[in-house]
């Protein structure tokens, strides 16, 4: 049938939500759906059924489409490690890493296999529904794109902009991405939504048509503030800096904010817990005394954020923590955190080495270069679990001898303490399953409600979904889509 992209003014005005909405939206309407990133940038990722990794985002736009994730939806993931560098990913597998020197010559390489998973979902399905990255006004970052108008012309796919009216500044935004655009590009572009918007539509009516004067280019809706959104598995670290007040009578899981946490939405389930409130710890503030769990996340870059950590002085809270008996779980990176070392001999992160970790767990690991990639299930702490491992290393120890799972096929699975405070895991997602989320929270004294994660997730996409329908052109966007020859 064809295809529609969804670019932005920006990063986070979000393009993944309002993506994953309309794949919704559209299967509901019984179309054949996917969804396609070219290019991502993001250390949330997931394991696809095809053995590959790919963006957060995706996966849950392909859960939208109800269908499995693969990797042709995203067949460019970059996952950040450094400040300058990334690990690069291409059609799920690990193909070296990029720096800012040989970034823009080396994506130019990749548009070719881009365009072939492209075309192999075109021929699955009735639509694709493609979400840019980051910004088509980003123009030095043109040369080379295949991202945003690199792979809209190349693919002949038509644009809609997406613009997020309550950061401010929307009308000048949309205009100024106008203005800056070479004409080529901005004849991709057919028009735009306002997404989050807070409060009467009729209010900012003057603005739309200016926009649509100003731009040429018509407007498809008003996007009110989704609540429903909330509920969806984060993709960009960049939420992590909001925070909400903490609720009394609420036991305190606690989280540190790593430069390069990675995986962050496995503790999205503990948001459906009554008894439970979350705080992810920003840098420059102390993990609070009265935590009753604290959680040591993924990471792109196990030594880099474990040196993060004692420079923020998050060890010694750490510690003091387990010294006064609160319980501590490592999730990959973290696990290998909790060890009493972990090693580089072949400096897959850095300069190769080895440095000492908090202690906790009486294991060791030393990275390697192959990746683990793979779905499992099984038993955590004795309850059913599913999940999936991504990672790069290999831990072993006498507290391995107390696995914290085990999986169907693959056996024993992480470590926990001789006094079961210290627990570490390379079983991302464990979360999600409500047994073993219940049995992790009765260490803490907590009764889990045992809701089913998976279906909330499924229940707020079709509440998006719903309202999207509701406040958006979604006829004039099929009919959009359907001009792609």
């Amino acid at each position: 049938m064809g295809a529609l992209m969804l670019q932005g003014t920006g990063s986070d005005v979000g393009k993944s939500v309002l993506v994953a909405g309309l794949c919704r939206a559209f299967a509901n309407r019984g179309l054949r759906v996917r969804p396609f990133k070219p290019q991502n940038m993001s250390n949330n990722a997931a394991v696809t059924m095809d053995g590959g990794e790919i963006g957060r985002a995706q996966a849950l736009q392909a859960i939208a489409c109800r269908v499995s994730p693969h990797t042709d939806m995203n067949p460019v993931l970059l996952k950040p490690q450094a400040d300058r560098t990334s690990q690069l990913v291409v059609h799920g597998k690990v193909r070296g890493t990029l720096g800012s020197g040989n970034f823009r010559e080396a994506r130019r390489s990749l548009l070719g296999e881009v365009l072939e998973s492209y075309e192999r979902l075109r021929a699955e399905c009735d639509l694709v529904v493609v979400e840019g990255a980051g910004s088509p006004a980003e123009i030095n970052l043109r040369a080379g794109d295949i991202a945003n108008m690199g792979f809209a012309r190349a693919a002949n796919v038509p644009v809609v902009l997406v613009g997020d009216i309550d950061r401010g500044g929307v009308i000048a935004a949309i205009v100024g991405t106008r203005a800056v655009l070479t004409l080529a590009d901005a004849a991709m572009i057919r028009g735009f939504l306002i997404n989050k918007f807070r409060g009467d539509p009729a209010l900012f009516e003057d603005g739309y048509r200016a926009i649509e004067t100003r731009s040429g280019w018509r407007g498809f809706g008003v996007v009110p503030w989704l609540p429903a959104t909330v509920r969806l598995p984060s993709e960009d670290a960049v939420v992590l800096d909001r925070t909400t007040p903490r609720r009394e009578g609420r036991k305190l899981v606690a989280c540190p904010i790593l430069p390069r946490i990675a995986n962050f939405d496995d503790l999205d389930p503990l948001k459906l817990e009554p008894g439970v409130e979350l705080a992810m710890i920003p840098p420059g503030t102390p993990i609070p005394g009265d935590a009753a769990l604290v959680v040591l996340p993924g990471s792109k870059a196990t030594i880099a954020d474990l040196a993060f950590l004692r420079a923020q002085g998050w060890d010694i809270d750490i510690l003091a923590h387990h010294r006064r008996g609160g319980a501590v779980l490592g999730l990959c990176g973290g696990y290998q955190m909790l060890g009493r070392s972990v090693a580089d001999p072949l400096g897959i992160e850095g300069p190769p080495g080895r440095v000492e970790g908090l202690g906790l767990l009486d294991v060791e690991t030393e990275l390697a270069p192959a990746k683990i990639l793979r779905h499992a299930a099984g038993t955590a702490l004795g309850a059913p679990v599913t999940g999936y491992e991504m990672h790069m290393g290999n831990t072993r120890g006498p507290d391995t001898a107390r696995p914290f799972a085990e999986l169907e096929g693959l056996g024993p699975e992480g470590a926990v303490s001789p006094d079961g405070s210290a627990m570490g895991s390379y079983l991302h997602g464990l979360l999600a399953s409500p047994e073993a989320r219940t049995a992790l929270l009765a260490r803490i004294g907590v009764t889990g409600s045992g809701r089913d994660y998976a279906a909330d997730v499924d229940a707020a996409l079709d509440e998006i979904a719903a309202r999207l329908e509701e406040h958006v052109d979604v006829d004039a966007l099929l009919a959009l889509a359907k001009e792609v020859p």
